[in-house]
Parts: C-alpha cells; sequence; structure tokens
C-alpha cells in the first residue's frame, strides 16, 4: 500500500501526534466524566477527536488516488515568517516585556500591529485596506472582551490610559 497523496499524509500524521500529544498530555489533570466534567475532559476528548480525524486523513491518502500524488511543495517561508512574527508581536506588545523594560502596550496597538505584521505574508499589500481590516477587528475585540466579557485587559498603552 503506498502513499498516494504526500500532503494529506502527512498532514494526517500531523493531525495524529498533536491530538495524541493533547490526549496524552490532558490525562495530568481530573478527568471526571460526561456529567461531572473536570478541567481535563475537554482538551481529552478534543485530543481523540484530533487524533482520530488524522487517522481518517492518513487511510485516505492511501486509498484515495490523486492527480499529482499530492506532492508537498516547496516551504513558503515569507508567509510562515510573518505570521510567526505577528502572533509574537501581539503578544509581546499586549503583555510587555519587563525584562527588557517594554511595558505593556495594550490590546488596540497590539492587534494594529498583528493585523499589518500578518498582512505583508501576503502577495498584495494596500495600507488602506490592512488599515480598515485592522479598525475593525480592534474595535470587534473591545466590544466582545471588554465590553461583552468585562475581561481585564489594558486597552491602551499606559503613557496613553495613565
Amino acid at each position: 500500500m503506498g502513499i498516494k497523496s504526500q500532503a494529506d499524509f502527512f498532514s494526517g500524521v500531523m493531525f495524529t501526534a498533536v491530538g495524541a500529544t493533547f490526549a496524552v498530555g490532558a490525562t495530568t489533570y481530573n478527568i471526571g466524566d460526561g456529567a461531572r466534567m473536570g478541567p481535563g475532559y475537554f482538551p481529552l476528548m478534543l485530543g481523540v477527536l484530533l487524533a482520530l480525524l488524522g487517522l481518517v486523513i492518513i487511510f485516505q491518502s492511501l486509498v484515495v488516488e490523486t492527480a499529482d500524488g499530492g506532492k508537498i511543495g516547496k516551504w513558503a517561508w515569507k508567509p510562515l515568517f510573518f505570521v510567526i512574527a505577528a502572533n509574537l508581536a501581539f503578544g509581546v506588545l499586549l503583555g510587555g516585556l519587563p525584562s527588557i523594560g517594554l511595558p505593556a502596550m495594550g490590546l488596540i496597538l497590539a492587534i494594529y500591529a498583528l493585523t499589518i505584521i500578518a498582512s505583508l505574508a501576503g502577495e498584495h499589500f494596500k495600507l488602506r485596506d490592512v488599515l480598515v481590516l485592522a479598525t475593525i477587528l480592534a474595535v470587534g475585540s473591545y466590544v466582545a472582551f471588554i465590553w461583552a466579557l468585562k475581561l481585564q485587559i489594558q486597552v491602551w498603552p499606559t503613557f496613553i490610559s495613565g
């Protein structure tokens, strides 16, 4: 039995590995049962479902024929770099880095940075469109997290809200 779709096979392996890791990690918490779920119940079930989904994808990659063999292409380094950098910048700007004296810049600035940096991963970049998207995301995040859920997240940099 040969691999008929490389991309499906390796994505199935990834799903199975991540799901199994989460399921095993969840067993360190109290699982409980369906009626009285513990903190490990949801990650365990999610991990098991993800691993099962991965196994189904692996099976299909071995059975279902694809036109070009589902070859894995070259790594998209530019999008990978900018998406990881955007998430890193979001976390640093939202929480700050006290070890180097960088204060938290707040939710709004972090969302703008996230959106602008992540948009550099694509083929086309229009600053106006990116700023419109960032504004929509910032307003939506403010309404959802600060107004509706009443989370205690710093919204603006300390030198503005101080």
